[in-house]
């Protein structure tokens, strides 16, 4: 198949060198050489992240983590909040897990405000509350930062779940002074890496709630996790032992970057492609104020031919995405995170101007 480069919001591009880590040999899931090999990539993790927190890697999408954390931390009653897709998708995974789910949800497009958190939590009580930092969707991306704030202040013992799929590792987030419980995102977005693996990080205060809640399943237990590492720095089950081979590379190569560099670099290219399509008389599907760093929704209010731009580009080398569900041909999308540089973005945009001048 013919190389073409990832403007999608996921999986995005993988650069050549982190894909050659994958053909190293393989090793055994219960030798020392793994336990090293996984002891290092947590340890890499607390310093890219800054946290304190527990640190565990699953062989899984980031849809297996959000059923895993409902499993795990939630016994009855949650608050959802949802704003597009996949905010929805979470609910409707706790539902199927047999929890009471009650929902703040607004139109596509607007963003989560803390006072409406603050409003229900202030009429009654929840274990805890399902927050999509960035939805990929509708390219919005919530304040997670007062959102929590309201949390802490209003319902301290509610734990804060965040999906940060198309987030971490793009976006700044202080997880630990926020007093987010649980956070995860999956290798494909921010980190730049092939699908297979999400990092999930989780507080002590979540830790301790887990002990109290029946049902955690085997697979995503988080105490099983945790005892697996603590004992033997290994994983309870077979895990993708070349994946972690490329998230041991990516993450230094994250951290010779430095991370606030990698948070500017996904806001220029944000700011690049907004200013783009703003200029040319496009219209952006997201709130103002709240636009993601990391992919960007764009209103076909000129009415082209969504999929007909899509096709072009793609015999030019290039692949960006459609609406995501409802909003398909409405809005096309533009991802910007992972290793993309600005250049490759203004190298997209030239192209998409050289098929319509």
């Amino acid at each position: 198949m013919e190389k073409r480069k990832l403007f999608i919001p996921g999986p995005t591009e993988v650069r050549e060198e982190v894909l050659e880590v994958q053909r190293k040999w393989m090793i055994g899931h219960r030798e020392k050489d793994f336990s090293e090999l996984y002891e290092r990539i947590i340890n890499k993790l607390r310093k890219v992240f800054n946290t304190k927190n527990e640190i565990m890697v699953f062989t899984s999408s980031a849809t297996g983590v959000m059923e895993g954390s409902v499993r795990n931390l939630i016994n009855d009653k949650l608050l959802s909040t949802i704003c597009g897709a996949f905010s929805k998708r979470w609910a409707e995974i706790a539902e199927r897990c047999g929890k009471k789910v009650e929902k703040i949800e607004v139109e596509w497009g607007k963003a989560i405000k803390p006072e409406m958190v603050e409003k229900e939590l202030k009429k009654e009580n929840y274990e805890a509350i399902l927050i999509t930092h960035n939805e990929t969707s509708t390219g919005i991306t919530n304040p997670l930062k007062e959102i929590s704030e309201v949390v802490k202040n209003v319902s301290p013992d509610t734990l804060i779940l965040v999906d940060a799929v198309s987030s971490l590792a793009g976006i700044k987030i202080d997880i630990d002074e926020w007093g987010i419980d649980c956070i995860f995102a999956s290798v494909q977005k921010c980190f730049a890496l092939p699908p297979g693996l999400t990092v999930c990080i989780i507080s002590e205060k979540a830790l301790k709630k887990a002990e109290k809640v029946k049902g955690r399943g085997y697979y995503f237990d988080f105490l099983l996790m945790k005892k697996y590492f603590d004992e033997r720095k290994q994983t309870p089950a077979t895990p993708a032992i070349s994946l972690l081979y490329a998230l041991d590379y990516q993450l230094n190569r994250m951290l010779e970057e430095g991370m606030e560099q990698r948070f500017r670099r996904h806001k220029e290219m944000a700011e690049k492609v907004r200013n783009w399509a703003l200029n040319k008389g496009f219209e952006l599907f997201p709130e103002k104020g709240y636009e993601s760093n990391t992919v960007t929704v764009i209103k076909n209010n000129k009415n082209i031919d969504v999929p007909g731009l899509i096709n072009n580009l793609k015999h030019r080398g290039f692949t960006i995405a459609n609406g995501y569900g409802k909003l398909k041909n409405i809005t096309f999308r533009i991802g910007h995170m992972g290793d993309l540089t600005v250049a490759e973005i203004e190298e997209l945009l030239k192209n998409i101007e050289n098929l319509y001048n």
